[in-house]
């Protein structure tokens, strides 16, 4: 058993975030006896075993790093990081469980998240057994399927390792998503972002042997489905487009745009502008797109806006010409927009931007091991101590606070890098304050594809705003300089509706507000009467929830047919019926 940082211990975080719920690890804790730690604390090899188990690793992997490295200390370490590394990258996946332990729930990075994870890529089916070491009628299969791999070129140990985790049951296609999940964590890691510099990788062509051998077998895999018939293009995943920049940022030079054609029933008013997270399952976006209409998404990183990423995709039916960013522009690295971690930024994390932000954040025993995995090195630490604390400073947004000191993102330096007036959350709970701000808008993102409003409707607008949240929409217009007439909220949570009129009376907004809890309940005739009573709607916006779309979730990633992201039907829903109505 080794542990895993970044999910040990932190049972007090709301994990409910729009991008992630995982399997974690729920191995227990150290197994040895007083005896055997009174037995052996008399010799120099039994106080190195102390120190290490008592930094968090299991003595069993500790005494196993010594006998390989004898008792130098750093080799121990960076032998013991690796192992660490290796085990948090397999146990994201659900199959990462030992077939003794039953698996469990947990999060991660996330809407979300998000939700943005490096098994994107990945297969999501996997299966597990609790009989792997029991049914021997299989032996002959398993040892079978070891040697497909290792022809393959896949280590005898990973491989062995991946057949113990993913059971009796899982094919040659889902040991090898097992094997790839750790190497591709290192060398194909969408945590990276594009300005980034990669730690180099001790074996950094066997990482790349593996990736093509990966990507060979997944294009026999589809040949061989084209054949038998099997094969369907309609399904397949959008590509998205690198970089995200959509239909253009102000930040970054233009991509050769042609125009876009809507359809009459598309065209606009009213208008719509419809929020998700891009990197959703197979298919999704395709089935977003015929429903609103057939009209082209665009996909945005908010990167090119702000200091952090948050790859979305938005359909919309709004001009594209004239647009105009908020001002001033806001802070796009790091460094500027958190000047103080400068001073204590070492030279060999070489973040610019941060990842997106999520709705968990990062634990006090995190924080506590990174900082003890550093102190034991004298001067610049090992490579392995390195990726180690790089991956998961990009995985919980973590930033240098102190000397070898690093911690999670405040609400309110959050709250800025998304765009909200400071404090903008405060007065709810600190938990309630992260989950907010991980489900909500990037409003300088979302304020540049509004801004075209502005002109259309000098007067103010009419604004229906379903699964409003936090209010991210009804803040950008409010920057954009656009007058809010009327809003109409529709938003589940009394947390994000107590900090929507909190903004409202602080904002000394002029317009009406008026709120409904639950978008299934908002029928035909209560839309009806409310858009007599407001003179009709000029926009329709909002994101439903991405639970079920989110990288990260490995649990219930269901797609459009999960609980919470089926509500985007209701979206379509409601447009129609208003739609329909005008």
């Amino acid at each position: 058993m080794t542990i895993d940082p970044s999910t040990k211990d932190i049972d007090d975080i709301d994990w409910n975030s729009e991008d992630d719920q995982e399997i974690e690890d729920t191995t227990g804790g150290r197994t040895a006896t007083s005896n055997e730690e009174a037995s052996s604390s008399s010799t120099p090899c039994s106080k190195l075993i102390q120190n290490f188990v008592g930094m968090g690793f299991p003595r069993e992997l500790v005494a196993k790093a010594i006998e390989q490295n004898g008792e130098d200390s750093e080799l121990i370490l960076e032998t013991l990081l690796t192992y660490s590394v290796l085990e948090n990258s397999l146990s994201e996946n659900p199959c990462a469980i030992s077939p003794q332990h039953k698996p469990c729930l947990n999060s991660d990075e996330s809407s979300s998240g998000y939700n943005e994870n490096f098994l994107d890529d990945l297969s999501d089916t996997y299966s597990w057994s609790e009989d792997d070491e029991e049914n021997a009628d299989t032996l002959s299969d398993k040892e079978r399927r070891l040697l497909d791999l290792t022809n393959m070129g896949y280590p005898m140990e990973e491989a062995s390792l991946a057949m113990d985790r993913c059971g009796p049951e899982a094919t040659v296609a889902e040991l090898i998503d097992f094997i790839s999940a750790a190497q591709v964590a290192k060398s194909d890691s969408l945590y990276w972002q594009e300005d980034d510099i990669k730690p180099k990788l001790k074996n950094p062509s066997n990482a790349n042997d593996r990736h093509k051998r990966r990507k060979l077998y997944n294009y026999e895999l589809q040949r061989k489905k084209r054949q038998t018939g099997v094969f369907d293009e309609d399904n397949q995943p959008l590509r998205l487009p690198k970089p995200m920049v959509g239909f253009g940022v102000p930040t970054e030079t233009s991509p050769t745009f042609q125009g876009r054609t809507i359809s009459s029933e598309a065209t606009g008013p009213p208008y719509f502008y419809y929020e998700n997270v891009a990197l959703a399952p197979k298919g999704v976006w395709e089935t977003i797109t015929r429903h609103l209409f057939d009209v082209e998404p665009e996909f945005v990183d908010s990167l090119y806006f702000s200091a952090s990423a948050r790859k979305r995709g938005y359909i919309h039916n709004l001009p594209i010409e004239n647009r105009f960013p908020l001002l001033p522009l806001p802070p796009r690295t790091i460094h500027e927009a958190l000047p103080l971690t400068r001073r204590w930024w070492p030279a060999w994390d070489y973040r610019t931007k941060l990842n997106c932000i999520q709705s968990a954040v990062g634990s006090a025993k995190l924080t506590e091991r990174i900082r003890n995995a550093l102190e034991v090195s004298v001067g610049e630490p090992p490579l392995a101590v390195q990726n180690y604390v790089l991956e998961e400073c990009r995985r919980w947004n973590l930033v240098w606070v102190g000397l070898n000191k690093v911690a999670p993102l405040e609400p309110d330096e959050v709250e800025m890098l998304l765009g909200f007036p400071k404090s903008h959350t405060r007065g709810i709970s600190r938990t309630d304050r992260y989950k907010a701000l991980g489900n909500s808008f990037q409003v300088d993102t979302v304020a540049y594809h509004l801004s075209v409003l502005k002109e259309l409707y000098p007067r103010g607008i009419n604004v229906l705003s379903l699964f409003s949240g936090i209010g991210g929409a009804e803040v950008a217009l409010h920057r954009l300089g656009i007058h809010l007439k009327n809003v109409v909220s529709v938003e589940k949570s009394e947390v994000s509706r107590t900090v929507m009129r909190s903004w409202w009376e602080q904002s000394n907004q002029t317009g009406n507000l008026v709120e409904y809890g639950d978008i299934e309940g908002l029928e035909r005739d209560e839309i009806k009467r409310v858009m007599a009573s407001v003179g009709g709607f000029d926009l329709v916006i909002g994101g439903s929830p991405c639970n079920n779309l989110s990288g990260s979730n490995r649990v219930s990633r269901d797609g459009l047919e999960g609980k919470e992201s089926s509500l985007f039907f209701e979206y379509v829903r409601v447009l129609n019926v208003v739609k329909g109505i005008l």
